[in-house]
């Protein structure tokens, strides 16, 4: 298929070697280390505590996120704990939580940033006192910050496009975003209206927030489709859902962009023949075990990138070969097959990530 030679190119230049379930989006350093003379040796090079923070509770990519952050943390061997800050939030209760892990000593803190700015203060409060802060999934702009993200305005961008083609450039579309006024969102929505101002015949006609839960985006679908003309969804993740609810209504089907999620790559697999029609935009909760890699590397003296970008790539109806290599009969529906990210990730493949083992535990 043309996107997967594309990728398999693109990895070979890299000298990069694939293994897990699918081949992964390629890793895209967007900053380079510095290149000042050689840092000093580390204080210690093993025995390190991790932190992490994250404000979204249920949602299974983020489940996911944490244990590939707990997997790479086992497989590093260079981490002796793992404490896990985990609850529904905002900027507010993140930041006591960032400040809570600051008072526990740890080495360094990976964080789902709730906010681009609004962390600033604490995030380098923390690199102030030698701490690595490694932000992941959404970017912060805190000074001396790591940052790890996919590309959030292509991931949206690149399935906008694939949606309003599908659709012949003309028709009646929803937007689903996430939660309002998080970085992955605001990222979101820009690239969406990116793709939407070279189809000036298409009409968006509801924009709702998800808050990237399941039941809450499933509700919502119900309601759009059952009261409203709508020709397309482009949804912020919340993807099978969404096909659940054409189901119940008992409607046809209309073009639906989503994530990567295993129970939406099956659909887009199994439902063709009755209608579905798809694209599943690659946004791996790995990127998880990308920041711990990343956050080992600088507290080991390895200068590691400043900024870290992995694409997106898109795979749809028609495209068999490349929806079977992200589809995993066992694996939960709101998880992504996306598991090894070469050279950042070290465990053996989705066994490790699915046992949610963080070293000790």
């Amino acid at each position: 298929m043309k996107v997967l030679s594309k990728l398999f190119a693109l990895l070979l230049v890299l000298a990069l070697t694939v293994t897990g379930c699918a081949a992964p989006p390629a890793p895209v350093a967007g900053g380079e280390a510095p290149a000042a003379a050689p840092a000093e040796a580390p204080a210690k090079t093993s025995g390190f505590t991790i932190g992490v923070s994250n404000t979204l509770v249920g949602n299974g990519w983020r489940e996911q996120m944490i244990c590939a952050i707990k997997a790479e943390a086992t497989a590093s061997g260079v981490v002796d704990k793992v404490i896990v800050v985990n609850r529904n939030g905002g900027p507010t209760e993140q930041i006591a939580d960032l400040e809570g892990l600051i008072s526990q000593g740890v080495d360094a803190i990976i964080l789902n940033p709730t906010d681009r700015d609004g962390l600033n203060a604490v995030i380098e409060a923390a690199i102030a006192q030698g701490i690595v802060v490694v932000a992941v999934d959404q970017a912060v702009s805190a000074e001396g910050a790591y940052v790890a993200t996919n590309d959030q305005v292509a991931y949206a961008q690149n399935g906008a496009e694939w949606l309003f083609e599908q659709l012949g450039g003309k028709g009646k579309v929803a937007e689903m975003r996430g939660i309002d006024g998080v970085p992955a969102d605001t990222d979101r929505h820009n690239g969406f209206l990116a793709a939407l101002a070279k189809y000036p015949d298409i009409e968006v006609v509801a924009e709702t927030f998800t808050g990237w839960d399941p039941s809450v985006g499933a509700q919502q679908a119900l309601d759009l489709i059952t009261t409203q003309e709508i020709d397309g969804i482009w949804t912020s993740g919340i993807d099978y859902p969404v096909i659940e609810q054409f189901i119940a209504a008992n409607l046809p089907f209309v073009p639906l962009v989503g994530a990567d999620n295993n129970g939406f790559v099956k659909q887009l697999l199994e439902m063709a023949d009755a209608g579905v029609i798809g694209a599943a935009v690659t946004n791996p909760p790995a990127i998880g075990a990308v920041g711990m890699s990343i956050a080992i590397a600088a507290l080991t003296g390895q200068n590691p990138a400043q900024i870290t970008t992995l694409n997106p790539e898109v795979y749809a109806t028609g495209d068999t070969e490349g929806l079977q290599a992200l589809y995993a009969p066992d694996q939960q529906p709101g998880w992504s097959t996306y598991v090894n990210i070469p050279p950042y990730t070290h465990y053996g493949g989705s066994a490790d990530v699915s046992a949610c083992k963080g070293p000790g535990e």
